[in-house]
């Protein structure tokens, strides 16, 4: 791993550097997803749709049982009304053992599956979406996970029990002028006799403020970003503030500071500089957690869109039975269906095994996130006013209290966290490509000599005299190809046609602007959303055929939008806006129309775009709060 000084300016190479570098860069199993992107539809990989164990089923339906069974007594309201998550609903999923989801039985947990530890937080955030990020930050990326894949035994038998029974933990990786950009992380780690002192501020940090026990990267002077576990109430560390957001109010969400603080040298996750590849590494089956939330909410918003329409009568009719109104319908029905199928597909792939699903739970969380979103949005225009009033003022003036417009203000967060819908579609895309830099890096790069250049012209020349011939045709082609599939066939024969199209046009894209291909980041995205979508379909159809015939509608409706939206995607990779816009917005920088700015007021409250980070003691009051045990 390159060594950043954080006191240094990054420079883009450096930044691209660090990123690559913490890249897994071999596939040592099979990906739906990689081979997709590379014109080959390789149904095998996913068709008979994967199923756990009996076991997995039996374990995991018991538990939802449970959980089912404790969430009716929840008040979810309540959490949004005081903006807190109740000491006693802590304590009663701790109890439960909602904590430990994802622990295996021999550490204190309850060793659920990916696939049932996702209907437990779809089931959990339909009580409130606060409940269900605390739990998914806790075990997703928190200190459960990274220490299953990467801690000593030692370090398992010392955490992972304290995780299970309730002791909650936080990921600590953002920082007041380090977002998606890890290069420049400022938090350090100096390495002392027996250990190391933590000096540094962490921002938007998921749980900090109740953590019991952190995951820290910070940078190792000469080595590189490091992670770290760290208990929450060592001295030296101070929880500055509990922030407040847009939605999901009962986050337990703060900005943490480091001074001084002494973490020994058995806490350091895996090797010094190894550390962003940890990060990295969790968040591939991690990011399966937000798709969960997605999905759970786009069910509700059938069952509300549904209940609605059937309801509420206009012009003699109810109002689902008039086109524009059904339309909404229709979408929310074939896109809860889709996400369900996207979030069962990708998580099965992951407890099966043998599979790299790092583009698939890249897929499900972009694809979860932005559909759901506009899900909630059709939901809220659907019920028109009624969409837009809180569900405590409805209630008061004697109506059902119908909590849309929180649903989609507790949902936007989703295109943000854990990677941005922008930085997703950069992640994906470089997967995407990465056969074409594997063969080409030499040829696109600028560093590169002569010599290192001609033996990629000749790696490439023979990748591709194989490779782009096997774009040429293929099943898709072949009218009765997919029979077994019946009316969903068509659906599976266009994703065929369509992969080997869309590799023709990466193909295509490399050639025209081979190292500046970087730099085309909105083509980038739109091969990205086309391969979402693609993916989507195929996951719907073979869900279906899982499902049996009173799924086949609703995955053939969800293949006809979802083709409109490939098409469009197709024909704007090509006719765009995208070297106009790049102008206008360098212009807009330059202040050339800070007069189109004139004519109003600015409500913003005074202060620095960025809080200051600098290494030193805190001087406000610790917000750190412990949460009772069961």
């Amino acid at each position: 791993m390159t060594a950043v000084d954080p006191d240094r300016h990054v420079d883009e190479r450096v930044a691209r550097k660090v990123a690559e570098q913490a890249r897994e860069t071999r596939w040592k199993h099979p990906s739906f997803g990689k081979e997709l992107f590379l014109g080959h539809f390789r149904l095998d990989l996913i068709h008979p749709h994967p199923s756990g164990s009996a076991e997995d089923r039996e374990r995991g339906e018991e538990f939802l049982a449970e959980l089912r069974e404790y969430c009716e007594t929840v008040d979810g309201a309540r959490i949004e009304r005081d903006a807190l998550i109740p000491d006693e609903v802590l304590v009663g999923l701790k109890r439960l053992g909602a904590f430990g989801m994802k622990i295996k039985p021999e550490y204190g947990g309850l060793g659920l599956s990916q696939v049932y530890y996702n209907r437990a937080l779809m089931l959990v955030g339909s009580v409130n979406p606060a409940l269900s990020a605390m739990l998914s930050a806790h075990q997703s990326i928190g200190v459960p996970q990274p220490l299953a894949m990467f801690g000593t035994d030692e370090q398992k038998a010392a955490y992972l029990p304290r995780c299970a029974a309730g002791e909650i933990s936080a990921f600590l990786l953002t920082e007041p002028d380090v977002g998606s950009d890890p290069a420049r992380l400022g938090t350090t780690a100096t390495p002392v006799d027996g250990g190391y002192v933590l000096n540094g501020v962490k921002l938007w940090t998921t749980n900090g403020v109740v953590a019991d026990l952190l995951v820290v990267m910070a940078q190792v002077p000469g080595k590189g970003i490091t992670a770290f576990v760290v208990e929450g109430d060592s001295p030296g560390i101070t929880v500055e503030n509990r922030n407040e957001f847009l939605g999901l109010r009962g986050l337990e969400n703060g900005v943490t500071r480091f001074h001084e603080v002494h973490v020994p040298e058995a806490n350091r996750i895996g090797k010094e500089g190894a550390g962003l590849k940890i990060a990295l590494t969790t968040l591939n089956t991690g990011r399966l957690s937000l798709p969960a939330l997605c999905a759970g909410a786009a069910k509700w918003c059938l069952k509300i869109a549904r209940e609605w329409s059937t309801e509420r009568v206009q012009w003699g009719l109810p109002v689902g039975k008039h086109e524009a109104i059904a339309g909404k319908v229709a979408f929310i029905a074939a896109t809860a269906y889709a996400l369900e199928a996207v979030l069962d597909l990708s998580s099965e792939l992951a407890d099966a095994g043998g599979h790299d699903i790092r583009i698939e739970a890249a897929l499900a969380k972009l694809y979860g996130s932005e559909m759901a979103w506009l899900v909630a949005d059709e939901l809220v225009q659907l019920r028109g006013g009624r969409g837009y009033e809180t569900a405590e003022s409805m209630a008061r003036r004697g109506e059902r209290g119908v909590p849309a417009e929180q649903l989609l203000r507790d949902l936007r967060i989703n295109r943000i966290f854990e990677g941005s819908t922008e930085i997703m579609h950069l992640l994906i895309a470089r997967e995407a490509v990465d056969a074409h830099l594997a063969v080409a890096g030499d040829i696109i790069d600028p560093e590169a000599d002569g010599r290192a250049k001609a033996r990629a012209v000749a790696r490439a020349g023979g990748f591709y005299a194989k490779w782009l011939p096997t774009l040429v045709v293929g099943r898709g082609q072949v009218p009765r190809a997919y029979g077994e599939f019946g009316p969903l066939a068509t659906h599976l024969r266009f994703v065929e046609r369509s992969s080997r199209k869309l590799a023709r046009h990466t193909f295509y894209a490399m050639s025209r602007w081979q190292g500046r291909m970087e730099r085309k980041q909105r083509f980038l995205a739109r091969v990205v959303d086309i391969g979402a979508e693609l993916f989507a379909i195929s996951a719907s159809c073979v869900k279906a055929a899982a499902d049996g015939d009173r799924a086949v509608e609703l995955a053939d409706a969800f293949a006809k939008q979802a083709r409109v939206r490939v098409d469009e995607l197709f024909e704007r990779l090509w006719t765009n806006a995208d070297e106009s816009d790049v102008v206008l917005a360098r212009h807009v920088m330059e202040g050339r129309f800070t007069w189109l700015e004139e004519g109003v007021l600015d409500p913003s409250t005074p202060g620095p775009w960025i809080a200051d980070s600098t290494h030193r003691a805190s001087t406000v009051e610790n917000v750190h709060r412990r949460t009772p045990r069961p």
